[in-house]
């Protein structure tokens, strides 16, 4: 057996990073306003959720991606 391993990255990324930032920060708002009550701002939040999706694939897509050309691993 090898005492190399091929890891797959599992999201270690610039991209996989901001993503979850926004979408962890849209849930902390949207929770926070579902127990002050305010639905509109329920609502902003599930957008915003959408938008860290959107985020996270249109950074994997320019390159900041696990496998893109500008994403450089570091050693662990």
């Amino acid at each position: 057996m090898s005492t190399e391993s091929v890891e797959p990255g599992h999201g270690n990324s610039p991209a996989a990073w901001t993503s979850v930032v926004i979408m962890l920060l849209a849930f902390l708002i949207g929770t926070v306003a579902f127990f002050l009550e305010q639905e509109w701002l329920v609502w902003a939040s599930a957008g915003l959720l959408v938008a860290g999706l959107i985020v996270g694939w249109a950074l994997a897509k320019a390159g900041y991606g696990v496998n893109g050309p500008k994403y450089a691993p570091k050693a662990h």
